[in-house]
């Protein structure tokens, strides 16, 4: 299966989603913060640099929970501001 390329704002709102949940880690470690939301420190490190711009739901979920956000939160503040 062909994945159709990625927009400039998918890609956008992936930065932000990284950023936001890099933020929301604080000082706690990646490894730790992985292990809480069940993924691989290697999939958090890809969310959060941006090179996962698009993860699955339920991973975004967990990372949410594991990290004290909620989903509208995610949601509302990785939405690409119109111009």
């Amino acid at each position: 299966m062909v994945r159709t390329p990625l927009t400039p704002e998918e890609r956008e709102r992936g930065e932000r989603l990284g950023l936001l949940l890099r933020a929301a880690r604080g000082e706690r470690s990646m490894t730790e913060v992985a292990a809480e939301a069940g993924i691989s420190a290697e999939t958090l490190r890809k969310i959060e640099t941006g090179r996962a711009p698009t993860p699955a739901f339920f991973t975004v979920a967990a990372l949410a929970r594991a990290l004290g956000l909620s989903m509208d939160e995610l949601a509302g503040r990785c939405t690409p501001i119109a111009i």
